[in-house]
């Protein structure tokens, strides 16, 4: 819609209504309009949102010319946290000027190999990768070591592989199954289980660890194996590794992802177990959406936000011909407590029998 329809209201509501939703004065809408100096950027970005949001045409003195093509390489769109980081990136990378890129795998469909053909024939400036084969310790970082020695800019986001010569942003497993586990013990829980993806994957074989860890710190088991089940990142995967567990007799589940918890609560219901009640579930993620689920989902947050900002100013840093550090920069999660879980069916005993 162009700035100035015949049908839309006269320019003063039209400040008005840019003004109110940039949470700006009109002087400064109007300003930012006529590509007047003295406005801060973040102001300025707010305005131009505005524009966006309210369906008006920018002005052609105000459209950004990119200063470049990034591509943002994810492994799929199923899992919600891929579009969130996706959607997360591209908007910052916008801000800054960029042009984002976004190539999603599906099976059967392109490749990561095939996309980044396809991101070198575009002359992109840089990479952003998420979750990729980066993160998996059976597939070849030829790739990678091909693309740094094209002077490529690369930065991955989650999956840590010290052989790659490139910044790494992961969030820290290790701590997160240790907020999971903590948080079930202090429940009353003492069977509980770990519901993930095969082992290959980096972000898999953290989370064993971790895992192994904190049962040990808070329950002094030792042999972790007959309290894990592995199975793939989906609700099907939860779903299958999740009744095993709980026919093996585990009372609370924690998951490799939000969609496994999922996948993890259908298995109950199909035992005719009520979550909480009898079976608490812990996800991982916190997805969006996933606050309203049935029951809403006791979940570990990656801090997506802080992690995204944190791999495109590596990346740019690169991009400028500055030095990003060759390191992994681990931002520490946070347990979102909701409805998934609750006291332990031993420790509601024992409450009742002293209560009687």
């Amino acid at each position: 819609m162009p700035l100035n329809p015949p049908e839309a209201p006269g320019p003063k509501t039209r400040l008005t209504d840019l003004a109110k939703q940039a949470g700006v004065s009109t002087a400064t809408v109007s300003r930012v309009l006529n590509g007047k100096v003295g406005v801060a950027s973040e102001t300025r970005q707010a305005v131009l949102a505005a524009l966006d949001v309210l369906g008006y045409e920018r002005p052609e003195k105000l459209r950004n010319r990119s200063a470049g093509l990034v591509g943002l390489i994810v492994p799929e769109l199923t899992n919600p946290v891929f579009p969130a980081f996706a959607q997360t990136i591209e908007s910052m990378l916008s801000q800054r000027g960029y042009t984002p890129l976004l190539c999603t795998q599906s099976p059967g469909g392109t490749t990561e190999d095939e996309y980044i053909e396809m991101l070198l024939d575009h002359s992109i400036d840089g990479i952003i990768f998420v979750s990729g084969l980066h993160a998996d310790t059976q597939a070849s970082r030829t790739r990678y070591e091909q693309l740094r020695s094209r002077g490529v800019p690369l930065v991955f986001i989650n999956g840590y592989a010290e052989d790659i010569d490139a910044p790494f942003v992961s969030a820290d497993e290790v701590a997160a199954m240790e907020l999971a586990v903590r948080h079930l013990v202090s429940l009353g829980h003492q069977r509980i289980g770990l519901a993930t993806g095969p082992d290959r994957f980096i972000t898999a074989r953290r989370k064993l660890d971790g895992f192994a860890d904190a049962l040990h710190r808070h329950l002094r088991v030792d042999d972790v194996a007959p309290h894990v089940a592995t199975s793939l990142f989906t609700v099907e995967g939860g779903q299958a590794a999740g009744g095993d567990l709980i026919d093996s007799g585990h009372t609370a589940i924690v998951c490799g992802s939000d969609l496994m918890a999922l996948g993890v609560v259908r298995a109950a219901h199909q035992r005719r177990l009520a979550v909480p009640h009898d079976l608490s579930v812990i996800g991982y993620d916190d997805s969006p959406l996933i606050a309203f689920t049935d029951p809403p989902l006791t979940t570990v947050r990656q801090p997506v936000s802080a992690m995204a900002d944190a791999a495109i100013s590596a990346l740019l840093t690169m991009i400028g011909g500055g030095a990003a550090p060759r390191s992994e920069l681990v931002f520490h999660p946070e347990l979102i407590v909701r409805n998934s879980t609750g006291a332990s069916p031993d420790m509601r005993l024992h409450a009742a029998q002293r209560s009687s």
